[in-house]
């Protein structure tokens, strides 16, 4: 059934000129992880209120067995699906050692690095009643300074390959009056680290209604010959290769003509595809 729902998606996607999709589940879904963060969420200065949240939320999440979508993975591949495997990693302070341990005892084709959590506070859990009174209670500047802040440390860990939706902290539509100093220190992040950005349409979905990465931000990425990847972060079938033609047109207009894909965490040069009529 799971093999069947992967072929619907690759379907889709080839349907929308999308020849090849990244299964990343996220690695905070697999029990394993437990093993390596235990419950960071605990004794965080000043967020005692969030605690509980967060240890609901791993509680009802945390249910899979790496091993066992590993070998989903491979098993799509042998049938011949258009797919690399891959895992969305989120970023635990201090701790992406022991997650880089974990992670390498598996044949990943790529790993995309992502800030999920500021501190302990779910900032894009834009459903949320508690995550989004934070928005309210926080101070702007602050909250973005401290993503930035935790991009920054989670690309110079070099764990992962690609920075995924690299503006994230905008999800919820709160803003500074200028973004100039975190658009210019997340590019910087990127290009120092050498890891690639993530292009995606889910921003579109969101209350920031904006494509990740902001338009400055992406002319930013390119400035400084940053890789791209594209992304609809798809959760549902509907979602696959969402507004690919979008996609494509802001990224032909900002001056791309390559994409990078990756085998085995290795880059690789793929053209950019025709958009289709």
């Amino acid at each position: 059934m799971v093999l069947d729902q992967l072929a619907a998606y690759c379907e889709k996607a080839q349907a929308n000129g999308v020849v090849e999709i990244a299964l990343t589940e996220h690695l905070h879904r697999f029990t394993q992880i437990t093993d390596v963060v235990g419950n960071f969420w605990e004794g965080t200065p000043g967020e005692a209120h969030l605690e509980a949240s967060m240890a609901s939320y791993f509680d009802h999440h945390v249910q899979a067995d790496l091993e066992a979508y590993v070998e989903l993975c491979l098993e799509a591949k042998r049938q011949g699906l258009p797919v690399v495997m891959g895992m969305e990693v989120d970023y635990y302070r201090g701790q992406m050692d022991a997650v880089s341990q974990l992670l390498a005892q598996y044949p990943f084709d790529v790993l995309l690095g992502s800030i999920h959590w500021i501190g302990i506070w779910q900032f894009d859990d834009v459903d949320g009643q508690l995550a989004m009174s934070e928005w309210k209670a926080r101070d702007v500047d602050h909250c973005w300074d401290a993503y930035t802040e935790a991009l920054e440390e989670l690309a110079a860990t070099k764990t992962c390959d690609v920075l995924a939706h690299p503006d994230l902290v905008k999800v919820a539509g709160y803003r500074p009056k200028s973004t100039t100093e975190w658009w210019d220190r997340i590019a910087d992040a990127a290009a120092s680290s050498k890891m690639a950005a993530e292009v995606s349409s889910a921003g579109w979905r969101k209350p920031a209604n904006e494509l990740y990465p902001a338009p400055g931000l992406l002319d930013r990425l390119v400035a400084r010959g940053v890789p791209l990847t594209t992304a609809s972060d798809a959760h549902k079938l509907d979602h696959v290769a969402d507004r690919a033609g979008d996609l494509f047109t802001v990224l032909q207009d900002a001056g791309v003509t390559e994409l990078q894909g990756f085998t085995a965490r290795e880059g690789r040069s793929v053209p950019l595809a025709k958009k289709l009529d």
